[in-house]
């Protein structure tokens, strides 16, 4: 580890040991995160009338519901780096769908600092950071991965990541569709006659038919998590348990998916902690995805990193509550594009910096679905009407102003309105400071990015680790800076190295050094 990491690391943990960390931690409560793909708050406890989650719903009854919980961007891969580092993505350079970004050197996955003060951390099973998941990140990670690996009285941190809910699984094929749904009861499926659809989408069989895969596929993800929650309970570990269920953006349909629209980054966001939160309490006040980690690290007695730009919601250390959330678009697999969004808890700003480019370009994997072609067809056929020509325009408006609360589609755009001039300075300049104060890296063009990160398109590789063993103490360092180094004495599971630790006479140690961005260290041993 490299002097900067190793003061970095100690000053997060106030000093901690590896072994005094996990000390304390046994006193910690557990973490367990239901994540699911490509959701909207489509849900019975959301007051969608068309959805059945009986699971969640009760999960909601036991815990909190939050009514206003954002992505960072509505798409997987730069969702997923915000989450697991506590920062944008426009600020770390992974703000680009499918991308290989190199974040600064004091940015490290948040789930290090619950390693190294003792938690268990397994990830069921995906990671989709646009960085690769470094070797430090997880205790364990794949299909196996679960709480049940860990030592005997060891808190964790588990997450488990449910995929039927993805957008490819709304136009899966039937046997696909079959596998998905084959718990599902008759009366848990989904008329497409009765599916009350978005104004913007048209009202057409195969869009009604794709709607009610959607609600199928969150039924079918509503049994799966039940089962996770049952073995909570059977292992004794619920009430000192906090569960969080999130989805990772808006859902996998037009005009919601990679979007910033609220269809695109609205997600729910259920939480439940036995004698600490509020059975059947709703939370009204803004939540970014960037306090997912800050949460959890202030809940686990760890101190904060200041470099996150998140903030708690749980716990005694909650702060004064958020007044905006922040969103970004930029490239979508093979289509450019450059939007920003700030919300309060009324009104949505958005600011297209290409209003050239048209909403509807051409995205291979998007224009797969049903309901995208179906749109696409009727568009060249002159039959889109009102508020389904919006995304058909050939160019858009450099800015957008929605008030959410009277109009959540977001179809009225209020941005010309004279009656709210003030409300739409307002939010341009916060949305202006938020650029400016995260160093937002979106006007750059991304082969300059690349070569900032990368000059010359070199990869670099971590230094490999020196390793120290003597009077019984292992010491291990790297002079990359920013980097973590994992090791292990007795072959068998990769252990984060946080500090100096004991080690048995004639123990044989194996150590590998890495950084986020950056190829892994040549493996080394001693």
């Amino acid at each position: 580890m490299s002097d900067f990491s190793r003061r970095d690391l100690g000053r997060v943990l106030g000093g901690l040991t590896l072994a005094g960390g996990r000390s304390r931690a046994a006193e910690r409560p557990n973490f367990l995160w239901l994540s699911t793909e490509d959701m909207s708050p489509n849900m019975g406890c959301y007051g969608d009338p068309y959805a059945r989650t009986p699971n969640l719903d009760k999960l909601a009854a036991q815990g909190a519901r939050f009514t206003r919980a954002f992505t960072v961007a509505g798409v997987c891969a730069p969702s997923r780096s915000g989450i697991i580092t506590g920062m944008h993505p426009t600020t770390l350079g992974t703000h680009h769908m499918r991308s290989k970004g190199v974040p600064p050197p004091y940015v490290k996955c948040f789930t290090e600092y619950l390693r190294a003060a003792g938690y268990y951390c397994t990830n069921n099973a995906k990671t989709d950071y646009n960085f690769d998941a470094p070797l430090t990140a997880w205790d364990e990670s794949g299909p196996k991965a679960h709480w049940r690996g860990r030592e005997k009285g060891q808190p964790f941190f588990a997450v488990f990541n449910n995929l039927v809910t993805h957008e490819s699984q709304i136009r899966a094929a039937p046997e696909q569709y079959a596998r998905n749904t084959r718990e599902l009861r008759a009366e848990d499926r989904h008329d497409p006659a009765k599916a009350v659809l978005p104004p913007y989408y048209p009202d057409t069989p195969a869009v009604r038919k794709d709607w009610a895969t959607y609600h199928d596929n969150i039924t079918a993800m509503d049994l799966q998590m039940a089962r996770l929650l049952r073995q909570l309970e059977e292992d004794g570990l619920a009430d000192n348990t906090v569960v969080l269920f999130w989805g990772d953006h808006g859902r996998g349909l037009p005009r919601a998916k990679r979007w910033i629209y609220d269809s695109g980054i609205h997600i729910p966001l259920l939480a439940r902690w036995p004698g600490r939160i509020p059975a059947g309490s709703v939370r009204d006040d803004l939540v970014s995805s960037l306090d997912f980690a800050p949460t959890l690290l202030a809940l686990a007695g760890v101190e904060i990193p200041k470099h996150l730009q998140g903030q708690p919601f749980l716990g005694d250390r909650v702060p004064a509550p958020r007044k905006y959330i922040y969103a970004a678009r930029d490239r979508m697999d093979e289509t450019y594009d450059t939007i920003r969004c700030v919300r309060d808890t009324r009104y949505k700003y958005i600011r297209n910096y290409q209003p050239g480019r048209p909403y509807a370009q051409h995205i291979a994997y998007m224009d797969e679905m049903p309901t995208m072609k179906e749109m696409r067809r009727l568009d060249a056929e002159g039959k889109l009407t009102g508020a389904q020509r919006l995304f058909f325009q050939d160019r858009k408006p450099e800015e957008e102003l929605f008030d959410v609360a009277e109009d959540p589609h977001e179809v009225n755009n209020l941005a010309g309105s004279a009656g709210h001039a003030a409300v739409l300075e307002r939010l341009r300049q916060a949305h202006l400071e938020w650029r400016r104060e995260t160093r937002d890296l979106g006007l750059l063009p991304e082969p300059e990015l690349h070569e900032r990160m990368r000059p010359g398109g070199k990869w670099m590789t971590t230094a490999t680790p020196a390793i120290t063993l003597q009077d019984g103490k292992l010491r291990i360092a790297c002079a990359t800076e920013g980097s973590s180094i994992a090791y292990t004495t007795d072959g068998a599971r990769w252990k984060l190295y946080a500090g100096e630790v004991p080690v048995a006479p004639g123990a044989k140690v194996r150590a590998r050094a890495c950084r986020l961005g950056y190829r892994d260290s040549a493996e080394t041993g001693a």
